[in-house]
């Protein structure tokens, strides 16, 4: 299958759509998924065009694990969970539903269930007050 330039996340780099963004730099976008398996989910998406993690190139890829560990860091900073899982999801067979690559970055706590992945969306200003609190912690 080739990258499909009409992708949710391309939208989103081209700013055709909105989002809850936490950090951008020439190389990446890391905003709040909303579709959040848990409360503070941020997805990191590099804006080289690749389907998945295996079409990006090297350089993209670097960028996109330094960006996924700078906001881990900051999540794990401003939200203080008992864990993060980091996800990345490759091909349809493996759970990716969106065919531009990212990471999930999922606070968990003991305590809480995660809810289904990508199933029940929430409305983005409701995310606003725990990103600013993520980046706020960049």
């Amino acid at each position: 299958m080739a990258y499909d330039p009409d992708n949710i996340f391309a939208k989103i780099l081209r700013g055709e759509i909105p989002c809850v963004k936490i950090f951008e730099d020439a190389k990446t976008l890391a905003f709040m998924d909303v579709m959040p398996e848990g409360e503070g989910h941020v997805l990191v998406i590099p804006k080289e065009p690749a389907q998945d993690i295996l079409d990006l190139s090297a350089e993209g890829l670097t960028a996109m694990m330094a960006t996924t560990q700078r906001v881990a860091q900051a999540v794990d900073k401003a939200l203080k969970p008992d864990g993060i899982i980091l996800k990345q999801y490759t091909r349809a067979a493996a759970g990716q539903s969106v065919f531009h690559v990212h990471f999930h970055i999922v606070p968990r706590r003991e305590d809480a269930a995660l809810a289904p992945h990508g199933k029940a969306m929430v409305q983005a200003a409701s995310l606003e007050p725990i990103a600013a609190k993520i980046r706020s912690a960049l």
